[in-house]
C-alpha cells in the first residue's frame, strides 16, 4: 500500500491556500496539507517534525521572513534540506526565478487564479510522479 503523501503549503494569502488546498482535493485526496501564513512559523515547525513533508510549496511575498529568505534557511538546514521546495508565486521576473534556482528551488510554477492550471501543476507532483518540476523550459510549470 502506498504511504499517504504529506505537503506544506506556505501562504499568506487566503483566498489562494483555499483554491490550492480544492485543487489538491481533487488532485490528490489522501494528501494532507498543513498551512502556514509565515515562513517563520512553518521553519519552526518543520524542524520540529518526526516526519517531513513530501513538498513544500512556498509564495515569496510574506509577510516577516520572505520566501527567499525561507529557500536559503532551509537549504542550508541538514535535517530540511532534503525536502524539495516548489515555489508557487505571482512573479514572473526571470532574475527572481533564476534567484530561486540558485538558492535551491526545485521547481517553480506561477501562480494562477484558473483552478485548472493549478490541478494541473499539482498532478505533475502527486499523480504523475514528476516531483522535480522540471522539463518545462520556461520555469512556469506550463507545459
Amino acid at each position: 500500500m502506498k504511504k499517504a503523501m504529506k505537503c506544506y503549503l506556505i501562504e499568506d494569502d487566503e483566498d489562494d491556500q483555499e483554491l490550492f488546498q480544492t485543487a489538491l482535493e481533487e488532485v490528490a485526496s489522501t494528501t494532507e496539507c498543513v498551512v502556514s501564513m509565515s515562513a517563520d512559523r512553518a521553519l519552526r515547525a518543520l524542524r520540529k517534525m518526526d516526519v517531513l513533508p513530501d513538498f513544500i510549496f512556498l509564495d515569496l511575498n510574506l509577510p516577516g521572513m520572505n520566501g527567499f529568505q525561507f529557500l536559503q534557511e532551509i537549504k542550508q538546514d541538514s535535517y530540511l534540506r532534503g525536502v524539495p521546495v516548489i515555489i508557487h508565486s505571482t512573479t514572473t521576473e526571470k532574475s527572481e526565478i533564476l534567484k530561486c534556482k540558485a538558492l535551491g528551488a526545485d521547481g517553480f510554477f506561477t501562480k494562477s487564479s484558473r483552478y485548472e492550471e493549478i490541478c494541473k501543476m499539482l498532478r505533475r507532483f502527486f499523480v504523475n510522479g514528476d516531483g522535480n518540476g522540471s522539463g518545462n523550459g520556461n520555469g512556469n510549470g506550463n507545459d
